[in-house]
């Protein structure tokens, strides 16, 4: 059974949009094989809205383009591109249109919803349209958002102003061999499922295969990745997406000229430790004991 699959943004489906505006492409869910990962892309037109319901599983997304609007219990928000956000399990929500834009955004979904149960989602009466308020992530009331801008990627930019801006110091970014890391959402922000991340690699950005004990997404924003799955290779472009399951033997290469960057998913959370399972290491240990033999 194949662990992994590759969706490429020529090939992805485009269902129209319900009576109320809005769509969603499903990228993965659990026709794929997946048990931790639903993921797709949201579309709200204009004038459209998504009634107010709760799910039973966690839900994370990213402002891809355009703004929306988000009606929760404790208020109502406008998201705006680079926007991301956490719904936890069981809270009421509602989206709508802001104005006279639309909006698209990648959604999260861990653990996988179930047809057979109805994607684990249920209709609840209607929520307060408030007049809404931008996200500020200084604000404990709104410590369930954050916003991201690709200059946040750069090493030298991590200063104390810019991460107050961001969504406080948990943003810090990480930074190893050519590829950088910006957390977004994970437990510090609330989730308890998922996490949800954008990674950037530099020309020379590379990393070996490896696999993990969780399932992986990565939509790619910028530039052109090669990707190994499972001994098969791919290449990806802005709009494709890949998804890896658990014990996927997976790595990547910067195989363009340029940045290359793409929003990455894990559910569930990584564990404290062993969370990689690097091919060299254990090849290493072959030839080592081999060349003892």
């Amino acid at each position: 059974m194949t662990n992994h699959l590759v969706r490429h943004a020529a090939d992805l489906p485009e269902p129209p949009h319900d009576g109320q505006g809005h769509r969603r492409r499903a990228l993965v869910g659990e026709q794929d094989g997946s048990v931790h990962t639903g993921f797709g892309l949201c579309e709200l037109l204009p004038d459209g809205r998504v009634p107010a319901h709760v799910h039973s599983y966690e839900e994370t997304f990213h402002l891809l383009d355009g703004s929306v609007i988000l009606d929760l219990p404790d208020g109502s928000y406008l998201l705006e591109a680079g926007d991301y956000g956490l719904l936890p399990t069981g809270v009421p929500h509602a989206w709508r249109g802001a104005g006279g834009t639309g909006g698209r955004w990648a959604d999260m979904l861990a653990p996988v919803p179930r047809a057979r149960y109805g994607h684990d989602t249920q209709a609840v009466p209607d929520l307060p349209a408030r007049e809404p308020a931008r996200i500020d992530v200084r604000d404990p009331r709104t410590r369930c958002f954050g916003h991201f801008e690709p200059g946040q990627m750069d090493p030298g930019k991590q200063s104390q102003e810019l991460l107050t801006a961001t969504a406080s110091m948990r943003t810090a970014l990480l930074v190893y061999s050519g590829i950088t890391v910006k957390m977004m959402i994970d437990g510090d922000l609330g989730a308890v499922a998922s996490t949800m991340f954008m990674v950037q690699y530099a020309s020379d950005g590379v990393i070996g295969t490896h696999d993990h004990p969780f399932e992986e997404t990565y939509l790619i924003l910028e530039g052109v990745a090669e990707a190994t799955l499972d001994g098969e290779r791919y290449r990806l472009e802005p709009g494709d997406l890949a998804w890896a399951g658990a014990g996927c033997v997976h790595g990547f290469v910067n195989a363009g000229q340029g940045t290359l960057r793409w929003l990455e998913t894990q559910a569930p959370q990584p564990p404290s430790r062993h969370s990689y399972r690097f091919t060299r290491d254990w090849d290493y240990l072959r030839a080592a004991l081999e060349e003892k033999s």
